[in-house]
């Protein structure tokens, strides 16, 4: 029969490695999020991110107008009383379409986000824990398209594609865009798998999934967060250049990287403001996630604190 008390004891010795490991990432976070929160270059880049956001899901919020009420009257007209940002060359108020034009960029921006980021905790994961072969066939691949530029890479596979929407823009960026979030979680999962909680909980026999699950990935994922945050700035950033190129979004749809395409070179003189608030609105956004990324990073990393 089975000793009661030996069962108990066992039980109780593989709890701690679990109450271990979450106590210390819940630590950090912890400690990072006191010091966040009265950092205002972190501060100041969240409240602007939430007010993009909210711009994003509620545009009509921020402007009686409709996206496509155009004047053709009113072509290419400067600012003035009412209409703060002026006329697109279609007559539209550009201060609408701007508004309007928000969602697709920040949607895109965080679909590539996402999915990037799902593929590298998955490999990064299983590449750093199991190592050997594995480890050396997913570096491989990750290689490969590391070695292809993004906006480049982006630029010929788009202009493969007829139709150019929010769905096919992000499916070429995070085919192309995940490499280096692999690298960094591959290189913490290293780290993570080598402490002791994560030996205890080998010894103690738990399965390579419930290790991965409990142990490793909630203390790897810090840098890697962080880095999305800056990796978010950065997709915006890439879709507005792909779409003033003329590889990505494509009308009726709407992002700033379309207003942006919209004026030729040649207008821009004597029509400054068609470029300048969407660059404007680009330029905060992409800034404000590289502040938040930045000094989230800085908060999570234990060597600086």
């Amino acid at each position: 029969m089975t000793d009661p008390s030996a069962t108990g004891h066992s039980g109780t010795q593989a709890t701690e490695p679990t109450g271990e490991s979450v106590a210390e990432g819940a630590s950090l976070w912890g400690e990072a999020w006191r010091d966040l929160r009265k950092s205002p270059v972190f501060v100041l880049p969240v409240v602007l991110i939430v007010l993009f956001t909210v711009i994003a899901i509620w545009p009509q919020w921020f402007t009686d107008m409709g996206p496509r009420t155009c004047d053709l009257a009113r072509s290419a007209d400067p600012p003035e009383a009412g209409h703060w940002f002026g006329f697109d060359r279609q007559g539209c108020d550009l201060y609408t379409r701007v508004i309007f034009s928000t969602r697709a960029s920040l949607l895109i921006g965080l679909m590539v986000t996402l999915g990037a980021l799902a593929i590298a905790m998955v490999l990064g994961s299983l590449s750093g824990y199991f190592g050997g072969w594995l480890d050396g066939l997913l570096g491989r691949i990750a290689d490969i398209f590391f070695g292809i530029p993004l906006v480049i890479g982006a630029i010929v596979l788009l202009t493969a594609v007829v139709d150019r929407g929010v769905l096919q823009v992000s499916g070429v960026l995070i085919l192309l865009a995940w490499p280096p979030m692999f690298r960094l979680m591959r290189s913490t999962v290293l780290s993570v798998r080598e402490t002791d909680y994560v030996q205890a909980a080998k010894a103690l026999g738990a399965g390579h999934v419930r290790t991965i699950l409990r142990h490793v990935v909630p203390n790897a994922i810090a840098p890697v967060i962080a880095y999305a945050t800056v990796f978010m700035g950065v997709i915006i950033g890439a879709e507005a250049t792909l779409t003033f190129l003329g590889a990505g979004l494509q009308l009726p749809a709407l992002s700033w990287g379309v207003l942006l395409s919209s004026p030729p070179a040649r207008e821009l003189l004597n029509t400054p403001h068609l470029l300048l608030f969407p660059s404007l609105f680009v330029s905060l956004t992409v800034l404000s996630f590289v502040l938040a990324g930045d000094t989230l990073r800085d908060a999570l990393d234990p060597k600086l604190r």
